[in-house]
């Protein structure tokens, strides 16, 4: 299900303090890449990758693959720093429904549980 405009907005304020995850280098998107965001996601739900391409086209194909791969969505992609968030069916950690909530008692609710 693609994310509202309401809940991407809640996600970047997420993930605006956030660093960088993984970091995608020289070698492009490779299979220990992805399963590494497949755990990350699983783990934090919202997370930040950066990848090193030089060519913005280099750049967005690594991301639209890693998207695929790892079945996640794009929140935000600022040049090399790309958003990604995917719900964790067991156990989420994020409640998108709290878009409604200032932005300091989001912060401070979903920081509390990592």
């Amino acid at each position: 299900m693609p994310l509202t405009l309401k809940q991407r907005k809640h996600l970047r304020a997420l993930a605006h303090p956030a660093k960088p995850v993984v970091i995608i280098g020289q070698h492009g998107l490779t299979e220990n890449i992805s399963r590494e965001v497949d755990q990350a996601l699983e783990y934090h739900e919202l997370i930040k990758v950066r990848v090193n391409a030089e060519n913005r086209d280099e750049r967005t194909g690594i991301i639209d693959s890693l998207l695929s791969e790892v079945s996640a969505e794009l929140v935000q992609r600022i040049g090399h720093i790309a958003v990604l968030y995917r719900r964790n069916r067991q156990k989420p950690k994020i409640d998108l429904s709290a878009g409604s909530q200032t932005p300091n008692r989001r912060k401070q609710s979903w920081q509390k549980s990592h």
